[in-house]
């Protein structure tokens, strides 16, 4: 016995699970081999003796198909390149042999019986066994089908391979040397056919998860074919899911890992379909290992794991994809019908639409038909169609996080499909309209003092190879946006140099800060605060003089050390943790604004739900990851268009030149920047989020601390920690053990309090009795009662009801100079008074409002002075309502 999925690549079923009573993506196959020993005639008869007499399956329910040819490899026919694989008479005479009528052997073609894993390697014809399940099993209702028809009735259950051919490389067919046996009978479909059952799903194999689903959605398998198909797909998905968590897999958005996120998410969906709206598959995923112990015993030795697992893909799903689907739902879908008549709808209104159909196509069809909505598509079209059109399919998983193929298998269920050709063109159209909105410097309004600067001639930026640069010219001094010739001592003010290593405010990069000295002296003449660029071609420089500077003088320019190489960490951080936020939660999130300082970095993204702190900690640690490798970053120039083909990423709001910097963390990051940098992804030390939020709809931010600061962090909430152990007597890993312990100490206190305070009060009211008063025949307590909540008074109110019998209770009390009420009435005096009305009535005295049920209101007043005397006139106010 293997274990098995078929859910990606070549052989994926994974659209067919659920939909059909037979199909999975995860199953046992059992097989038997021969590798150069026994062959076609032995492996017939061991088949038919297994399938007949230790099985004791009916003949007469059995059919046998042997491959009629198959044309593979080069079309070179000379020996010993052989194009066709010849009709195999020695299958078909061995079945007859052992005892097949002939009219129960079928030859078919290439596609169905012959066997070839890849583009080269062993290959060859095969031998299938076939089942009758009767009429009963066809899925499109048919009740006279004759072999071979794929309506469901006929169910393969033994594939016998023989490997009789190679293909090489170059796609030659050879013979093998040594003729091998591979077959594969599915455990499910034979445990279905020796049960009796016509599903899979029917069998033990997977029922006790169809009836834990059934169990745990309150719903009955049977009674409608949509709840059917959601129950097994919750049975075959909750088994892939353990099996592959247990084998080492993790839910992601690449390869494997993201078959077993859309396995999941598959199922989280059709969980939603039958209201299972919190957490569900980890509870399959248990029973799973509990079923399959005997066979897998270490199915249970990480049953906690897979579990943990599994709810955090569905938290996840929760968060994430629910946004995408209400996204779905507003989605439009196109429908025609035959001559191009159709209509385009929300795919809520289709969902309806089809469900009140079903079954009934040719109605559909003509319901369709008239709705009078333009329609403009292809001229030769199938009589009826429908999609989901490529700018929302676009949108959805640009801007939601759907991926196509995950929508793909939800609309399927409504008989519709995806327009993936216009997707394509829609994500082309989008690379092309993001190229043309990158291109080119944006225009610039250019100063005439700025533009007399340039006369002098531009800066040329060094900052990439220095942090000092010797001998650079003032071209300009500026002072109030006025050109000057000379700067007195303690001027704020620009100056302009021909050439300087300090960065210019930029892409997010904060200014760097430093001094100017003079050249022959080294005296400090300025203290640089601030660099930017007030026009392409120029570098200013924001500046406090300490010294009188003129126009022409010789400087030397220093870069602040300290502060450029803690810029540098974040930078570089920034694009790492770009990187990690992409691999985490999806190719949608796209850069919409960033600062880098040498205090801390700040990172703004698309994304559309929160950040659960699982999905934090792992950005973080792919971002460490990436810093621990110690990788060397890359830069090169190269052409806008080139730069793109290679993957780098563009940023919101840049606009780039033709020729553009690329700054790669190879295998990890690549994006166009300007920027500064450090030299290897170690130099970064740690990265630290310190913040993670909402600023707006569909835009999140998130903030973190590299290097010095992130060990300051770290100390400080290390601090934290152990005052808080220390003060607590126990040690920090045992601290979040004995916060919850105190706080399940304070809460039984509080409900103490709150039950002495009841307790209290009624104590209290021992002679109620003496303070009801008769009004009209009706009993009426009115009573002022001291620190108790409006629970509190609820639940008096009820006590003093049932000792009552009949009559009405009113209770007041003051909380921080305002007033609350409650008016009780025994159920048997509801014709005859209002609770609410009551309320009403004495709040209105009390400068307040209220109002609520005949038998139960609340009320509240803001003269906490009158109290009193408006509790003496609730006799009064009750008796003018009777």
């Amino acid at each position: 016995s293997q274990k098995c999925m078929r859910a990606g690549g070549k052989h994926n079923d994974l659209e067919n699970v659920g939909r059909t009573r037979r199909h999975h993506t995860f199953f046992e196959m059992l097989g038997n081999f021969s590798f150069g020993d026994y062959f076609k005639k032995e492996a017939i008869e061991y088949a038919w003796e297994l399938v007949t007499k230790e099985y004791g399956l009916p003949v007469e329910k059995l059919y046998f198909t042997v491959l009629k040819n198959a044309a593979v490899g080069k079309t070179d026919t000379k020996p010993p390149h052989p194009k066709h694989i010849p009709k195999d008479e020695g299958a078909a005479e061995a079945w007859s042999n052992v005892g097949v009528p002939s009219h129960r052997i079928f030859y078919m073609g290439q596609k169905d019986n012959f066997w070839q894993m890849g583009e080269s390697g062993p290959c060859g014809p095969c031998s299938e066994i076939h089942y009758d399940l009767g009429p009963q099993a066809s899925d499109e209702g048919h009740a006279d089908c004759a072999f071979p028809c794929d309506c469901g009735r006929y169910v393969e259950i033994w594939n016998l391979v023989f490997m009789e051919y190679n293909i090489d490389q170059k796609g030659y067919v050879t013979k093998l040397p040594k003729p091998s046996v591979d077959t594969g009978m599915g455990l499910e479909r034979i445990a279905a056919v020796i049960q009796g059952k016509l599903s899979n799903f029917e069998t033990d194999l997977l029922w006790p998860l169809v009836e834990e689903a059934e169990e745990l959605a309150g719903v009955e398998y049977g009674e409608k074919h949509e709840t059917d198909v959601s129950l097994r797909i919750l049975a075959d998905h909750s088994r892939a899911a353990a099996f592959l968590i247990h084998d080492g897999v993790l839910p992601s958005n690449e390869g494997r890992n993201y078959v077993l996120r859309l396995i999941i998410r598959r199922a989280c969906y059709h969980g939603q379909r039958l209201d299972l709206n919190q957490p569900f598959l980890f509870k399959l995923a248990g029973r799973v290992a509990e079923m399959m112990k005997d066979a897998y015993p270490e199915l249970l030795e990480s049953s906690v794991h897979v579990a943990k697992v599994i709810r955090a893909e569905e938290e996840r799903y929760a968060r994430t994809t629910k946004v995408g689907l209400e996204q779905l739902d507003k989605a439009f879908v196109e429908i025609t019908v035959e001559e191009n008549k159709g209509a385009e709808m929300r795919f809520s209104d289709w969902r309806v639409l089809y469900s009140s159909h079903r079954g009934n196509v040719e109605s559909l069809k003509r319901h369709v038909a008239q709705i009078k909505a333009p329609w403009a598509g292809p001229k030769a079209l199938p009589p009826f169609l429908g999609w989901v059109t490529g700018e929302e399919l676009f949108k959805l998983h640009d801007t939601f996080g759907l991926r196509p193929d995950f929508v793909e298998d939800i609309v399927r269920n409504y008989g519709l499909t995806v327009a993936y050709t216009a997707y394509d063109m829609e994500m082309q159209r989008q690379r092309e309209r993001a190229r043309a909105s990158w291109k080119g410097v944006a225009k610039e309004v250019l100063s005439p003092v700025y533009a007399e600067v340039l006369k002098k001639g531009k800066t040329t930026f060094e900052g990439y190879q220095q942090i000092t640069s010797r001998d650079c010219t003032v071209l300009a001094l500026l002072r109030e946006s006025n050109l000057v010739e000379e700067l007195p001592t303690g001027a704020k003010a620009e100056v302009v140099l021909d050439h300087t290593p300090f960065y210019a405010e930029a892409g997010g990069q904060v200014g760097d800060a430093g001094v100017l000295l003079r050249e022959d002296t080294q005296e400090v003449v300025a203290t640089v605060e601030d660099t930017y660029s007030p026009v392409s071609g120029l570098i200013a420089h924001r500046i406090l003089s300490r010294a009188p500077i003129r126009v022409g003088d010789r400087l030397t320019a220093v870069v602040d050390t300290e502060k450029r190489e803690a810029t540098k960490r974040n930078h570089t951080g920034t694009h790492l943790l770009h990187a990690a936020l992409r691999q985490v939660l999806g190719t949608h999130v796209k850069q919409a604004g960033s600062v880098v300082e040498p205090n801390r970095l700040r990172f703004d993204f698309s994304h559309f739900a929160s950040i659960s702190e699982d999905e934090l900690q792992e950005i973080e640690r792919l971002a460490n990851d990436a810093i621990l490798r110690n990788t060397a970053v890359q830069t090169e120039i190269l052409d806008l268009d080139v730069a793109l083909e290679t993957g780098a990423m563009a940023f919101f709001g840049e606009k780039y030149p033709d020729r553009v910097r690329v700054v790669s963390v190879p295998d990890f990051s690549k994006e166009l920047c300007g920027g500064t940098h450090v030299t290897r992804t170690g130099d970064i030390g740690i990265l630290k989020i310190t913040h993670e939020g909402s600023i707006s709809a569909g835009v999140r931010r998130v903030e973190a601390v590299t290097g010095e600061k992130a060990l300051e962090q770290f100390q400080a909430v290390t601090s934290v920690v152990y005052e808080l152990a220390t003060a607590l007597k126990t040690s920090p890993k045992e601290l979040p053990a004995m916060l919850e312990k105190l706080t399940e100490s304070q809460r039984q206190l509080e409900k103490q309090l709150e039950s002495l305070k009841l307790k209290m009060a009624q104590a209290q009211l021992s002679d109620v009795e003496s303070r009801v008063r008769s009004v009209k025949d009706i009993k009426v307590l009115s009573l002022q009662v001291d620190e108790l909540d409006r629970g509190q008074m609820r639940s008096l109110a009820d006590t003093l009801r049932q000792r009552l019998k009949s009559g009405v209770v009113v209770l007041a009390t003051t909380t921080n100079g305002k007033v609350s009420l409650i008016t009780a009435l025994t159920s048997d005096l509801t014709k005859r008074l209002h609770a609410g009305k009551i309320a009403q009535a004495i709040a209105q005295r009390l400068g307040g409002t209220g109002g609520g049920r005949p038998d139960l209101a609340e009320a509240g007043g803001k003269n906490p002075a009158l109290l009193g005397t408006v509790l003496n006139e609730v006799y009064e106010i009750i008796g003018s309502m009777l």
